[in-house]
């Protein structure tokens, strides 16, 4: 749908379609620009923005979401299960939760057919069973709560750090120096680009942290292999804040940038390698490991990788 600005209007543009689309509200109109639904001349509208003649809206009405999300048999690798908890491998290109775009072939989709139903509901219809996410192209480990006590906990867990441990294999375009160090910011939305996320100055975002160590360096494709530690969970934390070093990661879609082991490895380098928490029942800690994707081999073959047991401080 398109409108062609005709006078010359004094209120900012969502009042202005507001009063022109009976069809949607106000707060509707809002979220539309706010997901980058609504464009004036080819460009993300932006709620307060001034309209004067001759601009161009273009609105997109995306599909509705589906009240509920349809169990499918789809195959999943899992590492671990009992009676309140799911450890899974997830692998690279598999959506978490349906979302515009994605409402099928969703590993929700997946574990509803394989749960059979029998997931924690805390976290809606959409994201049953859901405690955390890993980005569609990111692989590894993921855990998943069967029950509303296990759900309750593990996400307790996930806040507070101080039984959580999750650590990532990573590769980097360029390497970071120094060679291990610890990366303190905030990160929030990008200023410009609303699908993306920056390390932005204080007071905006969020407190950000990551520990990382180079296992391995490859000189001749000026990559580096790292192991990522995360003390918070910010959206695209390892990736913003690799990006924000000057080394993003290789294959990134994002924050990176086409090369050559891009191309050999065709994905996104992150993956979920280890994870740590306390059971949610009893209470004992229970740790897992992912198998390190073939794709990692140029570097891990090479690389001396810490013993399972080896927790970053």
């Amino acid at each position: 749908m398109e409108i062609t600005v005709e006078n010359n209007p004094a209120e900012r543009i969502d009042a202005y379609l507001a009063e022109r689309l009976a069809d949607l509200s106000r707060s509707r109109i809002q979220t539309l620009i706010r997901d980058q639904f609504i464009q004036v001349n080819g460009r993300p509208a932006k709620p307060r923005d001034s309209l004067k003649p001759g601009d161009v809206i273009s609105i997109i009405i995306p599909q509705a979401v589906p009240a509920e999300a349809i169990p499918q048999d789809i195959p999943i690798d899992i590492l671990f299960e009992d009676d309140d908890l799911l450890v899974l491998n997830k692998e690279p290109g598999m959506v978490v939760h349906p979302a515009p775009g994605n409402y099928e072939g969703t590993l929700v989709n997946a574990l509803l057919h394989h749960c059979s139903g029998k997931l924690s509901g805390i976290g809606g219809v959409e994201r049953p069973g859901i405690v955390h996410r890993l980005d569609k192209d990111t692989s590894g480990c993921l855990v998943v709560a069967k029950s509303d006590v296990a759900h309750q906990s593990l996400v307790a867990q996930f806040s507070e750090r101080n039984t959580m441990e999750k650590h990532y294999l990573a590769i980097t375009q360029g390497v970071p120096k120094p060679a291990k160090d610890t990366i303190f910011t905030h990160i929030g939305r990008h200023p410009v680009n609303r699908q993306k996320m920056a390390v932005v100055n204080p007071p905006g975002g969020k407190t950000a942290i990551t520990d990382y160590e180079i296992l391995y360096t490859d000189p001749a494709s000026l990559t580096a292999l790292i192991l990522c530690d995360l003390h918070t969970g910010r959206t695209h934390q390892i990736r913003v804040h690799l990006h924000h070093k000057g080394t993003p990661l290789v294959g990134d879609p994002i924050y990176g940038k086409p090369s050559k082991s891009s191309e050999q490895t065709g994905r996104l380098m992150l993956h979920a390698w280890r994870l740590k928490f306390n059971h949610p029942i009893h209470g004992k800690p229970v740790s897992f490991e992912s198998p390190i994707p073939p794709e990692f081999d140029q570097w891990t073959s090479k690389a001396s990788l810490p013993a399972a047991t080896r927790f970053l401080s």
